[in-house]
């Protein structure tokens, strides 16, 4: 049965035009978008409809570019449609008049923004395969058709991304806490040799509960991280969000950041602790000096930003001076022998010199 759509749909009919066929590579005049409206939206609409309702679009804050022509055209009489024609010439009379062409609608997000924010979800580790798809078709949706048409050579998502199906309802819930300066409480899970994920438990057996003062919520190489408060002690703690497990929001109020140890009587700086805990993990921030070699200074640059200090530089290697995480020092260095040679503190680099032996004494066994 045929249904004739109402007039009163042609503003959000010619809305949804320009979202999907419009960039400022693809245009459309208002005759392409009378054969659109008819051919997909079995509406007619003539030019002047068409361009009452673009301005209306513009008066409601769309921002719609076009291109603007001024033409001369005969002047008609409104009563007989005849034109009308000088008296002593018999030539005709023409007025100027305005033409509008090239319709698009400005997109909030370039293609290039969205190829990143979709680059983005497909390589994150935390964020479930469903959800995840579900993601990128949405950013799809910002943009265009020709858009969509560039994209589809993504190779399909692998579907063990991540076990957790709680991770956008942990997100929410923590994000609230944080906003409310509240305590929570969670259960923890880790993988086992059944490559299953197990909550974790006290020797006992029982399962254990976690309760943490949330702080901030980030990201690093590709896992979602919170930074947080462990309640039982004075330091900072970070735990993967795909790992969380039945979160709680307390009635506690949390404990502030500038209290623990570590924060110098400061507030968070997430920018700053993101520098010093390359790795995540959570143990004190040393000031540590170190020798690498000179094709690592855009490693070292990357890892742990543009504070460091270069110095002592010859051909082949340079000495590097930067406050950070003491375990995750200790893990660069490791990762990066022979090319990196901790200097001080002294007691860093005899634990590695420990640790490097033990480790080649392991390999030299038959």
């Amino acid at each position: 049965m045929y249904v004739k759509q109402p007039k009163k749909l042609l503003i959000l009919n010619i809305l949804d035009i320009l979202r999907k066929y419009t960039d400022e590579d693809h245009r459309l005049s208002q005759k392409e978008i009378a054969e659109i409206l008819k051919n997909e939206y079995d509406m007619k609409a003539d030019r002047k409809a068409i361009r009452r309702n673009l301005l209306n679009l513009m008066d409601c804050g769309y921002e719609i570019e076009y291109s603007e022509t001024i033409r001369n055209v005969p002047v008609k009489d409104k009563k007989t449609g005849e034109v009308l024609r000088d008296k002593d010439t018999g030539e005709p009379v023409m007025e100027e008049n305005e033409l509008w062409s090239d319709f698009y609608l400005k997109r909030q997000f370039t293609d290039g923004e969205l190829r990143l924010l979709i680059d983005s979800l497909l390589f994150s580790r935390h964020i479930p395969y469903s959800q995840c798809k579900d993601l990128v078709e949405k950013l799809e949706d910002l943009s265009n058709i020709y858009f969509k048409s560039r994209v589809r050579y993504i190779s399909t998502l692998p579907e063990d991304k991540t076990d957790n199906r709680q991770l956008f309802y942990n997100i929410e819930m923590l994000d609230e806490a944080i906003s409310k300066n509240r305590k929570v409480s969670f259960r923890y899970v880790e993988y086992q040799t059944d490559k299953k994920l197990h909550e974790k438990r006290w020797p006992d057996g029982s399962i254990r509960e976690y309760v943490i003062t949330p702080y901030q919520m980030a990201a690093r190489e590709g896992k979602y991280y919170l930074i947080c408060n462990y309640d039982k002690y004075d330091d900072v703690s970070n735990y993967r969000l795909d790992r969380i497990r039945d979160i709680r929001i307390l009635d506690e109020p949390g404990k502030p950041f500038s209290e623990l140890k570590w924060s110098g009587n400061r507030k968070l700086d997430l920018a700053e602790y993101m520098k010093e805990h390359v790795y995540m993990y959570s143990s004190e921030n040393v000031h540590v000096k170190f020798r690498i070699v000179k094709p690592m200074i855009t490693d070292v640059v990357d890892m742990f930003g543009k504070e460091v200090i270069f110095s002592d530089e010859d051909e082949t290697h340079v000495t590097v001076a930067v406050k950070t995480n003491e375990r995750a020092m200790e893990q660069f260095a490791k990762n990066f022998a022979p090319d990196v040679e901790v200097l001080q503190p002294e007691s860093m680099r005899e634990k590695l010199r420990e640790e490097l032996e033990r480790a080649v004494e392991i390999y030299r066994r038959i």
